[in-house]
């Protein structure tokens, strides 16, 4: 696990997401030299590709489909993982704007509404991860926490991996094919969220 060989090469998307530089941050604390770029000659060799996100749904798949990233990411064969906003965009539609995604997934996402309790949108802090699914877990303990910022959340569906709960279940992780997607932040995740990108670079096939 200790580095990839040196003929392989991780990309992370180019777009006018947020949290680009903390991902990139994060994969060169365990060991990764990834690439930043919006080529999409290099984003389709990459032997993995990540699509990160912080911000709004609409403008956000504006900016892609204006530069045909959107398409580009249907395409791919490799492993390609989704974080927080770039999970949602993974998704069919987005209640964020009346947003079309990409449709990689088929689970809607919607806006949380507070119950009438003390829970306050968006949700932010540490929450429980369970019904953990995939080798994209793996040496990852239900009950394990993670980092989350996010008003959206995706509905649990068939492609759900593992679940959160805040103000009611939802899907923390979702799974079709070569996409992966988390909703919470393994950047800001300690432990935890380096464990889940190790094994997304170099236990997933």
């Amino acid at each position: 696990m200790a580095s990839l060989e040196q003929n392989k090469e991780v990309v992370i998307i180019k777009y006018n997401a947020g949290n680009i530089q903390s991902v990139w941050y994060a994969l060169e604390r365990i060991g990764i030299n990834a690439v930043i770029s919006d080529d999409h000659d290099r984003i389709k060799q990459a032997d993995r590709v990540i699509f990160p996100g912080v911000g709004e749904a609409s403008s956000a798949m504006q900016y892609l489909r204006e530069r045909g990233i959107d398409k580009l990411i249907r395409q791919l064969k490799q492993p390609t993982l989704g974080i927080c906003l770039g999970m949602q965009l993974l998704c069919a539609h987005s209640a964020e704007n009346d947003t079309e995604c990409i449709g990689i997934f088929d689970e809607q996402v919607s806006l949380f509404k507070p119950s009438g309790g003390k829970e306050k949108v968006p949700q932010i802090g540490w929450n429980t991860l369970s019904d953990l699914k995939t080798p994209l877990f793996e040496g990852i303990d239900n009950g394990s926490y993670v980092y989350s910022v996010h008003s959206y959340y995706a509905a649990l569906g068939k492609h759900t991996i593992a679940t959160s709960n805040y103000i009611h279940p939802y899907s923390a992780a979702l799974w079709k094919n070569n996409f992966y997607g988390v909703q919470f932040h393994p950047e800001k995740s300690a432990e935890i969220g380096e464990r889940l990108l190790k094994n997304f670079i170099f236990t997933i096939k």
